[in-house]
């Protein structure tokens, strides 16, 4: 896509809210803390009838306190490097201030068309405090308000008319999302940016430095995806500010809208209980799951370490037998394709259709030769399968008796469409109907 603009400026300006007013929705977590928003956000906005893609920034400042200060800006300027147009946003109840002044030089040089915002500007009255930035000599200011929406056409009307191209509306709709899950500072971030090639994510040791769910398109090998890392997921009791609690139900939210998970365990503190929570609530909502047993280069391992710990794993998760473990690092880049391989034929597996006729090519004579046991004297008969229209593989088994059909039998069922049909990864879902 083109048609990028990047929404930048100083801490607490506004930036975040406006970004969810163009693309009508709360995507980027909005709090009056600065330095809330640390990597670069992408979404997709619209104005009488042009496409264009918008990215939110974090506050461009120099000389705090703020240990994420180099690594925001240097995103920041990834950004503005990466645009065709940047709306430079400012506070007009604050006014002008040396950190503008100073961000205007490093905008100046970017060579880019700038818009100024001047934000907060909620009421006529307040409209006038923008005309100080003039003095920054960039061009027109449009007073807007980015929490009422006042001002904000004005300012789009201008920047639609610059755009190089006619866009469309969303190109990454249809394409299959991989969420990146797991607790905080497992290496989610890491392994996301060894993937992209690029710093998509700030990384640190700190648990909790990303906090909004960032989506990137993947394509490489053939695949086309997108990839969502997003913050690390700890229990209610844990969770300290409510910029945490945000960032959690966004990577709740990223759970909810993916195909595939790739939960991110930390191999040397093994699988804790939140992870078997995230794996747990994955499988109940239907999304194909990779385990990546991650920061494998540090363990103390031989030949049958791998396998001892898988066999421990699956314990945790019983009776989910059907998820892969890939043991891999993201510091070393060891075997980290490997995981992204295995995403993708778990998409294959979730995606997949099976003919008709093959299932009952398959099943019915292994029915036949183990039928259902029978309950209080009746016979249960199953006649026909076939797989149903459904977001996870759905089967339905049409019989005389279908209440009578015992769990252990559609565990063993189960289990014959794995061995048939190869739906790793894939929890599936098998439903009994009167013929």
């Amino acid at each position: 896509m083109s048609n990028i603009v990047a929404i930048v400026g100083r801490p607490n300006v506004g930036k975040s809210t406006f970004f969810n007013r163009l693309v009508k929705q709360r995507q980027a977590i909005m709090d009056d803390m600065p330095g809330v928003t640390r990597d670069r956000h992408y979404g997709y906005a619209e104005w009488i009838g042009k496409y264009f893609t918008i990215i939110d920034t974090g506050g461009y400042v120099t000389g705090s306190n703020d240990k994420f200060e180099s690594q925001i800006r240097k995103q920041v300027e990834m950004a503005v490097e990466e645009c065709v147009a940047v709306i430079f946003m400012v506070d007009c109840q604050q006014g002008l201030t040396g950190y503008d002044k100073e961000f205007a030089n490093i905008i100046r040089r970017s060579k880019k068309p700038v818009f100024i915002a001047a934000n907060k500007a909620d009421t006529p009255q307040k409209t006038p405090l923008a005309n100080e930035f003039y003095e920054l000599g960039m061009g027109e200011v449009f007073p807007i308000s980015s929490e009422n929406g006042s001002g904000t056409g004005e300012l789009l009307d201008e920047l639609v008319k610059i755009f190089p191209s006619e866009d469309e509306e969303d190109p990454n709709a249809g394409i299959g999302k991989i969420a990146i899950l797991g607790r905080p500072n497992v290496g989610k971030s890491s392994f996301v940016n060894v993937l992209l090639g690029t710093d998509r994510s700030i990384v640190t040791d700190e648990a909790g430095t990303t906090r909004d769910a960032i989506h990137s398109r993947y394509k490489m090998y053939g695949n086309d995806f997108i990839l969502i890392d997003t913050a690390g997921i700890r229990k209610k009791s844990k969770l300290m500010q409510d910029v945490e609690f945000y960032s959690v139900l966004r990577s709740l939210r990223a759970l909810e809208e993916c195909d595939v998970c790739i939960v991110v365990i930390d191999a040397e503190r093994g699988l804790e209980s939140q992870d078997v929570n995230i794996i747990s609530l994955a499988q109940k909502q239907g999304k194909g799951i990779v385990i990546m047993v991650n920061k494998w280069d540090l363990m103390e391992k031989d030949s049958k370490t791998a396998d001892k710990i898988k066999k421990e794993m699956l314990e945790k998760i019983a009776p989910m037998s059907y998820v892969p473990f890939i043991f891999a690092s993201a510091l070393t880049k060891q075997r980290i394709f490997h995981v992204m391989e295995k995403a993708v034929e778990v998409f294959k597996n979730k995606t997949k259709k099976v003919p008709t006729s093959a299932l009952n090519d398959a099943l019915l004579p292994e029915i036949a030769h183990y039928p259902p046991p029978a309950l209080k004297g009746k016979l249960i008969q199953i006649k026909y399968i076939t797989q149903v229209s459904a977001r996870t593989p759905s089967f339905a088994f049409f019989c005389n008796l279908p209440q009578y059909v015992q769990e252990s039998y559609v565990r063993f069922l189960e289990n014959r469409l794995r061995e048939k049909f190869d739906f790793e990864g894939v929890p599936i879902r098998l439903f009994f109907r009167k013929k």
